[in-house]
């Protein structure tokens, strides 16, 4: 049987048990057509590029699929159907990723690196705030010598 990748965005407002009750109703569709579904992947509600139906954020889903086409179109229709999917794309692949996703790598590897302690620029040399460490000072408020121009008074002259 050929094998599948397909992607899925479902609404924001829908919360991750409900998404995983929509991946589950379209399993059973592909089951249903004498298919399998290998892998389920959900990657967390993500912020999306552009707005899609007047969402700005989804929930994304992959699936691995090993379904004959018919099977798969039948998922796509009743992708299109349902109100909570906002896109879906279905690619045919030669084979299968085994393991963890592309994005799945990048989430757990963002989860390892160690967190930067302190604050604002600290470690850094020539300061740990705003203007530390330059001539001149801090504030404008701060500076002494101001060269050759005539010091402002109140009230205009």
């Amino acid at each position: 049987m050929p094998l599948y990748e397909c992607v899925l965005l479902a609404r924001q407002e829908v919360s991750a048990p409900q998404v995983e009750t929509l991946v589950e109703e379209f399993s059973g569709v592909i089951a249903q057509g004498g298919g399998t579904v290998s892998k389920k992947e959900f990657w967390g509600l993500r912020n999306i590029a552009y707005r899609v139906k007047k969402n700005r954020k989804a929930h994304y889903v992959l699936l691995n699929i090993d379904a004959p086409s018919a099977a798969v179109k039948e998922m796509e229709r009743q992708m299109g159907i349902s109100e909570d999917v906002l896109r879906c794309l279905t690619v045919r692949v030669e084979e299968l990723e085994e393991g963890p996703s592309a994005m799945m790598q990048s989430k757990n590897a963002r989860e390892d690196r160690p967190r930067r302690e302190g604050g604002f620029r600290e470690g850094r040399e020539g300061g740990g705030g705003f203007r530390e460490g330059r001539e001149g000072g801090g504030f404008r408020g701060d500076r002494e010598d101001r060269g050759d121009r005539p010091r402002r008074t109140e009230g205009g002259e």
